[in-house]
């Protein structure tokens, strides 16, 4: 991933050195294990641990000739530990390696992203909670419909992260797992007793029953719940751009003293911060397709796979982590306009109430039908006389008939609209 959306907490779990590192540890854990059971003197564990160097600048070289990153890692260790090296190894395939020490980065990266959703979800929760009763206009199709307040339509999104949360957790469990089993899974050269040691040294599980690899669900699941995580914050981003839009007004992404909107238009403030969210989103989903793409392969093992992993795994787990932080940016200095919010509230007037009336004319004995064509056509009149649905049902006979100016006036009222958002935040937040 380019430098623009990396972190360098993130940077650091992707990087040569620590993949390296990775694999490193686990033909050490390996020879380990071995010495344990005899099959590799356990002074030669403790030379190889002392004396085995990385040097990712050697092993690129190394590679240009023998265009294996396995064997070139390899080769460049056992340059570092001198002859003790050829008890590195016995036994295993080049996957042994890459898929064990690949799930070990896929724990570290999962983590972060576990630990930048939490911090997201508790500035969530305090903006909730501190609009909690400030009303908004609810909207359907982009249309007014009934006030809610801005609370809730926050503490939706927390909960929405929250599952997110969920869902990392699930992906962290998933792809926790290595293999030592050799060419095709059989553990025909390998103790069985390996596997089990340098997967819990590792921290990972033993997969139950691998070919030459770790089979790829597990890896299509991880960047499955990222691109879920991503859609997530692209709908918090998406709903932050339409609130921000001039003819809107009430929420806005924090401006940065000495920032600039546009080349051209000096007054400009625009919701970068939340496009470039719903854009890097697109990317997750993409990944999230290849990886199933790279699900089935043929027979034990083919390396289509290898190649979109060397790109989706790092590149993924990046920007999911960079969108996460942005968006904490983002939330922690929201610029919100409850005044706004009630100058839209007040723009369709109380025609958003229509539905209230309409059930108390079913209160009544209307059926729903009659009431709700009753209050279509005082609501459709307001609109059109520019008056309040209040007015228009005061002047209207056939529902007078059934509700008193006093009963009218009483359900055109944004606080009935609200009397449930106690319990709503109640459950949520478990107040």
């Amino acid at each position: 991933m380019i430098q623009r959306y990396t972190k360098p907490e993130m940077a650091a779990v992707w990087s040569d050195e620590n993949r390296f590192k990775k694999m490193l540890d686990v033909e050490i854990f390996a020879a380990e294990a071995m010495s344990e059971l005899g099959t590799v003197p356990k002074e030669v564990v403790e030379i190889i641990r002392k004396k085995a160097k990385i040097n990712v600048e050697r092993i690129n070289e190394i590679e240009l000739t023998v265009k294996h990153d396995v064997i070139s890692f390899l080769t460049a260790v056992v340059e570092t530990t001198g002859p003790e090296g050829r008890f590195l190894h016995l036994g295993m395939t080049s996957s042994d390696v890459l898929d064990t020490a690949t799930g070990a980065q896929l724990r570290q990266a999962a983590k972060l992203l576990i630990g930048e959703t939490k911090k997201l979800a508790v500035i969530l929760s305090g903006l909730a909670k501190k609009y909690k009763m400030t009303p908004v206009m609810g909207r359907t199709h982009g249309v007014h419909a009934e006030p809610t307040t801005f609370g809730l339509k926050v503490a939706s999104w927390y909960c929405e992260i929250m599952r997110s949360l969920d869902r990392l957790n699930f992906a962290l469990e998933t792809v926790s797992y290595g293999k030592i089993s050799g060419a095709v899974g059989t553990m025909a050269h390998l103790d069985p007793k390996v596997e089990k040691y340098v997967c819990e040294k590792m921290d990972l599980k033993p997969e139950s029953v691998s070919t030459q690899i770790v089979p790829r669900d597990r890896h299509s699941i991880y960047l499955s719940m990222l691109a879920h995580s991503g859609a997530s914050l692209e709908r918090i981003a998406m709903e932050i751009r339409h609130l921000q839009r001039t003819e809107v007004a009430e929420a806005e992404e924090p401006f940065t003293k000495g920032q600039k909107g546009s080349s051209a238009m000096p007054h400009k403030r625009n919701p970068i911060i939340s496009e470039n969210v719903c854009g890097l989103a697109r990317l997750l989903r993409g990944y999230a397709a290849t990886a199933m793409e790279n699900i089935a392969l043929w027979h034990e093992r083919d390396i289509s796979h290898s190649s979109t992993e060397r790109i989706m795994l790092p590149d993924a787990s990046i920007v999911l982590h960079y969108m996460l932080v942005r968006m904490q940016t983002l939330l922690s200095g929201l610029n919100v306009y409850p005044e706004n919010m009630q100058v839209n509230l007040d723009k369709t007037k109380d025609v958003i109430f229509s539905g209230t009336l309409l059930l108390s004319l079913v209160d009544k004995g209307l059926s729903r039908e009659a009431a709700y064509t009753l209050i279509q056509v005082a609501a459709f009149d307001a609109r059109e006389s520019r008056i309040s649905l209040e007015e228009a049902c005061l002047k209207n006979p056939d529902i007078k008939e059934y509700l008193t100016a006093e009963e009218i006036k009483k359900n055109c009222n944004v606080e009935s609209q609200f009397k449930n958002v106690d319990y709503i935040f109640k459950r949520t937040f478990d107040e």
